[in-house]
């Protein structure tokens, strides 16, 4: 027998070309569907609007005394904004909902995921309601991962002539993607399947934005009941970054990759069905829906003196900021410098960087360019100081890029002089409840609503997880958007985000992110210890087999995760005390998942060339 391969069937050369055609074509957009929905909906959707003031009878929001600050104190030389930076994930939740209702002429979304679950369910709710009032209302989400719901896509679609969702590259022409058509996309159409609009932005009135890294999911605000992100993002005011917020967005709504609903097939089937039975447009709420929580949240949404204490009064007056976003389409133009403004932008500042670097992202994979800044900055003389925050493998939500950074840790401290805090998935300082709205406000109420809990995960428990893309440079620059700093964010995805050139800005990211690198918040991670004679030994081979593609099976690393001991005030990996003061809790503390660790080793030993598609 031939030691050689054995040549494909005949039948098979032809049926795989034609198996892909055969998705490809039944997939196609249905242009009499589109026609029918398109007719439907301009005759169906209401017109009418329920104000006829100027103001659309929106809320009077104390976020109007800086709008006109601002706009009254800028000059095009000299602009001023206001400045809010978002750590908890319901108060982010419960602004945007303040300044839905605070809109008077538009409000603009762009989103990587929309859940259909009770925050993705309030906020359409509450964006239905503005439109209702006359508000213009956009919304744009990217499509893989976004409202599989196509009952809800139906009736949105319907809901009112002054809302309107695309979706965005939508590689089927339909919304939702079932594993038929996912596996044929990455047949037939790798380059554009794999380019997701990773953007996140919130503009009301052409002013007021918020950015960074929160999606539209209960798991962003706090409110999921299994895993809940640590994330951040920030709003900013001011006619500059609300113009360059304004042109970035109409870039979007308008590139032929934006679909309306009307333009995918199986929204449009369920319209028609829709309509011919007479089903109402209204959007039905999710099972199971929390009644009280969104009560509580909606009532401190509208609570102006609430918003003006906890919200308004923290703003910080700043000078420049600036508001950048990749180019759709971008992976279509990468000789096009444009095309990848935001990733750019912070490898600039990054070469600049000359006192320190503090930066957080849940995935510690770096780009090509990435790893040649850092690399740099650490042969500098005096060295720039790397401080990382990132996940560990029980706290994050994607095991198979933790492992790809787990490949590459002894290059991260050796090479680059990171020093990298890993984070806990139940942080001790993680509220083990949230007090109501009536506690909040000075009231009597005492009723509690359990959030998270510390129950080790072996055990159970409501997990944390990092979800945070910030980075601080020399105390003065601050980066906070959806760009991850790897080499999905740098050549797939588009991404956008805030840079604020203000100290007093930079001193609260960073604040936060060392907050959750502190002990009891993360493990810290360093050189195990080891006899000299042993650890030449192993570190010849574990270099040999780190740069190999695959079969990277070496299976003693060079580092570990370390734990402060109680009654041990902090110190770090180089301080004479570490090794007496830190207990080594091994490579994954806290997984008691036998499986979940062998997976992550396969795929750091056979996963080096995905890095650009996890």
């Amino acid at each position: 027998m031939s030691g050689g391969p054995r040549p494909r069937p005949a039948w098979a050369a032809r049926a795989l070309p034609g198996l892909v055609a055969l998705l490809l074509s039944a997939c196609g957009l249905n242009r009499e569907l589109a026609r029918r929905a398109d007719t439907l909906v301009a005759d169906t959707r209401p017109q009418h609007v329920t104000c006829a003031r100027a103001d659309r009878c929106a809320l009077d929001s104390p976020y109007r005394v800086l709008v006109d600050a601002a706009r009254a104190a800028s000059t095009p030389a000299a602009p001023v904004h206001y400045v809010n930076v978002l750590e908890r994930g319901e108060d982010a939740l419960l602004l945007r909902i303040h300044l839905i209702r605070a809109a008077r002429t538009s409000i603009d979304i762009q989103t990587f995921i929309w859940a259909d679950d009770d925050a993705g369910w309030l906020v359409l709710d509450e964006l239905i309601a503005a439109a209702r009032r006359g508000v213009k209302v956009r919304v744009l989400a990217d499509q893989l991962f976004s409202l599989d719901n196509v009952e809800w896509l139906a009736r949105v679609a319907r809901a009112h002539a002054n809302f309107e969702l695309r979706l965005y590259n939508p590689t089927f022409d339909n919304a939702v993607t079932p594993p038929v058509e996912f596996a044929a996309g990455l047949l037939c159409c790798f380059s554009r399947f794999n380019q997701r609009m990773h953007n996140k932005l919130f503009l009301v009135d052409g002013m007021l934005g918020i950015a960074g890294g929160r999606n539209y999911e209960n798991r962003y605000f706090d409110w999921d009941q299994e895993f809940d992100y640590r994330d951040r993002d920030v709003l900013v005011l001011g006619p500059q970054a609300g113009a360059e917020m304004q042109a970035s967005f109409e870039r979007f709504w308008a590139h032929p990759r934006a679909t309306p609903l009307t333009h995918l097939n199986d929204v449009n089937r369920h319209l028609l069905a829709d309509a011919a039975a007479g089903i109402p447009s209204e959007l039905a709420p999710p099972l199971g829906v929390d009644w009280e929580r969104l009560a509580a949240l909606r009532a401190r949404a509208a609570d102006a003196a609430w918003i003006s204490g906890h919200f308004v009064a923290d703003a910080l007056r700043v000078a420049r900021v600036d508001y950048f976003s990749d180019a759709p389409g971008k992976p279509l133009r990468p000789d096009d410098p444009a095309a990848a403004e935001l990733t750019r932008r912070i490898g600039d500042l990054l070469e600049g960087a000359r006192a320190q670097v503090v930066f957080e992202t849940p995935y510690l994979v770096l780009s090509t360019r990435a790893r040649k800044i850092f690399r740099d900055l650490y042969k500098r003389t005096p060295r720039v100081p790397v401080i990382v925050s990132t996940n560990s493998l029980a706290a994050t939500d994607a095991f198979y890029v933790y492992a790809l950074s787990y490949k590459y840790k002894k290059r991260f401290l050796k090479q680059y002089g990171f020093r990298i805090h890993e984070f806990k998935p139940f942080p001790a300082d993680a509220p083990e409840f949230i007090q109501d709205y009536d506690e909040l406000a000075g009231g009597g109420n005492t009723g509690r609503y359990q959030r998270y809990g510390r129950t080790p995960l072996k055990h159970g428990g409501v997990r944390l997880g990092l979800h945070a893309k910030s980075l601080v440079i020399d105390g003065r620059v601050s980066v906070i958007g959806s760009h991850n700093f790897d080499p999905r964010s740098d050549a797939y995805n588009t991404e956008s985000g805030f840079i604020i050139h203000d100290a007093a800005v930079a001193a609260r990211v960073r604040a936060a992110v060392l907050r959750n690198a502190a002990p009891q918040n993360a493990w810290i991670v360093a050189k195990r210890q080891r006899p000299e004679w042993l650890d030449g030994i192993n570190g010849a081979i574990a270099d040999l087999s780190t740069k190999l593609p695959l079969f990277d099976l070496w299976p003693f690393r060079y580092s570990s995760s370390f734990e402060l001991k109680p009654g041990c005030a902090p110190s770090l990996p180089g301080d004479a005390d570490f090794y007496a003061c830190h207990t080594d809790v091994g490579d994954f503390p806290e997984v008691d998942l036998p499986l979940k660790t062998i997976y992550t080793r396969i795929v750091t030993a056979f996963g080096a060339g995905l890095v650009g598609i996890l």
